[in-house]
């Protein structure tokens, strides 16, 4: 089976140095640690209220990886103008509320199919490879082929939360969309990826769908490094993922 990429995100590294304002921890400091213990790329989210990654460190990363940086960003002109500058090597297109802790759901891609596909177009010429976020349903990943995504990534919250909620019937039905919907963006010809939520406990079903490349994690995995170290942190949840691969 083919080998299952894992994207770091590095996004609350930033939320606890900005919670002092100063310039620790580094987040250039975790993309390294965490190319070193086996991550295959760095996800980080340039939001729009600069809550936790800077332009100042996307700047950095670009200068710094060695591995690929997914940009994830919200649809607009601001984020469109530094993706196009920096040119990173994806951008993922995620809703964005201000008000929100983290992102609550899939981009609503059905209703702006328009809109959506002129404005990945540029990023596209750009030689960005555009990744939409979405929840696991039909017509959001049809939608999402019809404006020229090359990537999907299905949303996981609903799966884990059900999970740590105790919700079982919930999450195995939230699992089994899941499934199925990889399959079927698959079938379409789209590169299947998926995050948010993922735990050591809940890795492994997601982990085994033969169509999904990639899975992003963070949250998590910033959360037991403070108990476990980083690279410590990465590598059992790529132990866990080979193992489910396998």
């Amino acid at each position: 089976m083919t080998h299952l990429r894992l994207g770091v995100n590095i996004d609350h590294v930033a939320t606890v140095r900005n919670a002092r304002g100063g310039a620790y921890p580094d987040p250039l400091r975790a993309a390294k640690l965490a190319e070193e213990a086996g991550a295959d790329g760095i996800t980080a989210h340039l939001r729009e209220d600069r809550r936790h990654i800077s332009d100042a460190d996307i700047e950095g990363l670009m200068e710094v990886l060695s591995v690929p940086l997914n940009f994830e960003m919200a649809a607009t002109d601001e984020m469109q103008a530094i993706a196009l500058r920096h040119r990173p090597h994806a951008v993922c297109i995620v809703p964005e509320k201000r008000e929100e802790r983290t992102t609550e759901g899939g981009l609503e891609v059905a209703r702006e199919e328009n809109r959506l596909a002129h404005y990945i177009a540029p990023l596209r010429d750009a030689g960005c490879r555009v990744s939409i976020f979405i929840a696991a349903d039909r017509a959001q990943i049809e939608a999402a082929h019809r404006i020229g995504a090359e990537v999907i990534e299905l949303h996981t919250g609903a799966y884990c939360d059900a999970h740590a909620e105790g919700r079982f019937e919930a999450r195995d039905a939230e699992l089994e969309r899941l499934r199925e919907m990889s399959a079927f963006a698959h079938s379409l010809g789209l590169e299947v990826h998926a995050g948010h939520g993922l735990t050591y406990d809940t890795v492994q079903p997601v982990a085994a769908f033969p169509e999904v490349r990639e899975l992003n994690i963070g949250h998590f995995l910033i959360g037991e490094a403070i108990f476990l170290g980083l690279q410590p942190a990465i590598a059992e949840m790529r132990r866990l993922m080979d193992a489910a691969r396998a």
